[in-house]
């Protein structure tokens, strides 16, 4: 399996289909992408399909870094709670992690956010970035959004999945080898159409971390979502890098960025946006990073993720001095 020069730890991925082609794998390799990020359905949520899939990847060098089930991340029976099925997800999420932690997977993403996958919640306008269209958010359009489920779900309620949720999921995490990181919600709202926000600020992450104080829990830190905020979150992105790489809590960095924050927002190219990302690897490196760097969110289409790829991997090499 390829590894990084002893400078850095930091490992640069991308996102890689469920059931990549040759042409793809090659195409990873030529980027010299270190791991792959795989997202998937429950259909896929099973030892065979970890286990044969991380072997393909080891054939071209690429370390497998994790595997999502999509049906088990954002799902609204999860977050909403008092659902038909939450238990059965519950029991899901947890036979997926004894897999992972079998197949030598150690990492997974989970987030906590109902309507995600809905637009226009999580989009509600198109705007513009070099002449590529990219998502917008208007605080001011969401407004005037109806609700996203049938009534209203205030923050204590979302705060009740999270905490069950934890308190089932990471015991079984622990003992199968596996780290979650917990991200951030995107954007970062008291409540989005009717379901209250609960991993919006800085005062929220150390909350969620305490109800299960162990190692393998942490952050999937999603620079872009961060910045969405601004100085209305309590700390901003290199002070969230700087105090939780002290606490070995960063786990999985999206690295992505915006034009500015909340009330109104549209996604950038990597080094368009307000946020320094050469000031994020800057702060990563310091703080010992030892995890997944993965674009997130690219406007238009695959040259900008390659050209995204080809960033990280300059700044990486200027930072850490690893290639």
């Amino acid at each position: 399996m390829k590894s990084l020069p002893a400078t850095s730890k930091i490992k640069i991925a991308e996102r890689m289909n469920p059931r990549p082609s040759s042409e793809e794998l090659v195409h990873f390799r030529e980027m010299r992408i270190d791991a792959a990020s795989i997202w998937t359905t429950i259909e896929d949520a099973n030892y065979d399909y970890m286990v044969g899939t991380r072997h393909l990847l080891e054939q071209y060098g690429i370390l497998l870094w994790n595997i999502g089930i999509l049906d088990l991340h954002c799902d609204p029976t999860m977050v909403l709670g008092g659902l038909a099925g939450f238990d059965e997800k519950i029991a899901q999420d947890k036979d997926y992690l004894r897999d992972l932690g079998r197949v030598g997977i150690g990492y997974t993403t989970y987030a906590h956010m109902a309507n995600i996958k809905l637009l226009p919640y999580y989009q509600n306008a198109v705007g513009q970035t070099r002449g590529i269209p990219t998502r917008e958010f208007d605080l001011e359009l969401a407004k005037d959004l109806p609700l996203s489920n049938e009534r209203f779900y205030d923050e204590d309620e979302v705060w009740a999945t999270l905490a069950r949720f934890i308190r089932e999921v990471l015991p079984v995490a622990e003992d199968a080898g596996v780290r979650i990181g917990l991200h951030p919600d995107d954007p970062p709202m008291p409540d989005l159409c009717g379901v209250g926000r609960v991993v919006r600020s800085f005062a929220d992450y150390p909350r969620a971390l305490y109800l299960a104080d162990i190692p393998n829990f942490g952050l999937c830190f999603c620079v872009g979502s961060w910045a969405e905020g601004g100085a209305a979150l309590g700390k901003d992105v290199y002070e969230i890098i700087e105090d939780f790489g002290a606490r070995g809590k960063l786990f999985k960095i999206h690295f992505r960025n915006v034009d500015k924050p909340l009330p109104k927002f549209h996604e950038t190219l990597v080094h368009d946006g307000y946020i320094d990302m050469h000031r994020v690897m800057t702060g990563l490196h310091n703080a010992g990073f030892d995890g997944a760097l993965l674009p997130d969110h690219v406007p238009g289409d695959q040259k900008n993720a390659a050209y995204t790829i080809g960033y990280m991997r300059a700044i990486r090499r200027h930072v850490c001095g690893a290639d």
